[in-house]
């Protein structure tokens, strides 16, 4: 369920703005993504882990937190990542 360390410095790098950014909006969001898309994959197996379901609903509300900062900051960078990651349709 969770990210493999390959897998999260592989976010890392695709998402870091300057080499050694960890702290972005960018890579923050990108994890969480990453993280929300496998707890979905659970879901559709263990349908009644209601407490799993909760984190993912944090998860889920952090990364709008996040996204929303973004655009208040940087619209450009805000629809830069929506994109890349596939957020809208």
């Amino acid at each position: 369920m969770s990210v493999t360390a390959e897998k999260k410095s592989e976010i890392i790098t695709d998402n870091a703005r300057a080499t050694g950014d960890t702290g972005s909006p960018e890579v923050q969001v990108a994890i969480l993504t990453e993280r929300i898309v496998n707890l979905t994959e659970h879901f559709k197996t263990h349908h009644k882990d209601n407490h799993s379901r909760r984190g993912l609903l944090a998860m889920v509300n952090k990364r709008r937190s996040l996204l929303d900062y973004l655009k208040k900051k940087d619209v450009q960078r805000y629809n830069a990542l929506i994109q890349k990651l596939g957020l809208r349709k």
